[in-house]
């Protein structure tokens, strides 16, 4: 018997500090009306001194307070990031020792802004192994660490944060309906960060990190184009009419390309909430926080079918079909 995915609860954890559009000027040749009329963002959550596995854990502490679950009773952790804590341990095995859940593997997945999506997927292929019964993931990022500040074309859209979700298998007709993945490699260097060199000989000089760099308008033209796509191909798997969908959870990177998705969609925009104008893109974590937002409101009735949606770096784009 298939073992559906059910979405107990949420949680989620943004720094203290805000920054607004106006501070940035300080530093930068930009203005708040430039800022929000091309990008939705008015502000932002801009870490202090708390590192990736510091907001994942509080994230993670949060869901399992909500859902009164035993740590212990997780059997597997899975937090999407490109902005880790370090290279080793993964970000999820600190998380699994700060939290006590004794009894769960814990690994990362690096797929920048598709990374919660696509570890929801992978969740929902573990939960076909009775071994896995409870399943954290948890989109988290630092963006604030890997951003060139001067470079007015990028600093104006990041912000750090945590989303987390708990998910265990169930036999109710609810869970994942559809899936699309996909992945145009040939379009990686568009968006990249991090890259390393490797020389030829040693010894050599500590490798040290790029800031993230952004073909602005490569990436706009990507996510308009393959994100309504990406929707269609999932929605005709999952055999549901676009018209049927509640809510479409998007990726938080630009309020322009949630609008121009809902066109391409046919869909009125009051189906796509929005939560970028007070955090801002936060890669892995945006569609987790978007979520956490909308059932902590209300606004999400079990029985309802959502979208999720992600696109960004590789280039990808990732998007789920999930009954609620």
């Amino acid at each position: 018997m298939k073992r559906n995915l059910k979405i107990v609860t949420s949680g989620q954890a943004v720094p203290k500090p805000v920054v607004a559009n106006q501070d940035l000027t300080a530093w930068l040749d930009t203005s708040d009306e430039w800022i929000t009329s091309r990008t939705g963002i008015k502000e932002r959550h801009l870490s202090d001194g708390e590192n990736t596995a510091d907001l994942a854990t509080r994230a993670a502490k949060q869901a399992l307070e909500r859902a009164k679950w035993d740590p212990a009773s997780l059997n597997l952790i899975i937090v999407a990031t490109m902005t880790p804590e370090a290279l080793m341990p993964s970000t999820a095995a600190t998380v699994q020792g700060r939290i006590g859940a004794t009894q769960a593997a814990a690994f990362d997945l690096s797929a920048a802004c598709t990374g919660f999506v696509d570890a929801l997927t992978v969740a929902n292929q573990m939960l076909q192994n009775p071994q896995f019964q409870r399943i954290l993931v948890i989109g988290a990022e630092t963006m604030s660490k890997i951003i060139d500040w001067y470079d007015r074309t990028t600093a104006v859209l990041f912000g750090d944060g945590a989303g987390a979700v708990l998910v265990e298998a169930t036999s109710e007709p609810i869970g994942i309906l559809g899936v699309d993945l996909m992945t145009d490699g040939q379009q990686g260097p568009k968006l990249t960060a991090g890259q390393t060199v490797v020389t030829q000989k040693a010894p050599h000089p500590l490798t040290r990190l790029t800031p993230l760099k952004m073909d602005g308008r490569a990436v706009y033209k990507f996510a308009t184009h393959e994100v309504p796509a990406s929707i269609n191909r999932a929605l005709a798997q999952a055999q549901v009419p676009v018209t049927a969908v509640d809510h479409f959870i998007l990726h938080q990177a630009n309020a322009r390309i949630i609008r121009q998705v809902a066109k391409r969609l046919g869909q009125p925009l009051v189906k796509f909430p929005q939560n970028i104008d007070h955090v801002g893109n936060t890669a892995a974590a945006s569609e987790p926080l978007l979520l956490d937002e909308i059932i902590t409101k209300g606004q999400l009735k079990h029985g309802e079918t959502i979208v999720l949606s992600g696109f960004g770096g590789g280039l990808t784009a990732a998007t789920i079909i999930l009954k609620y």
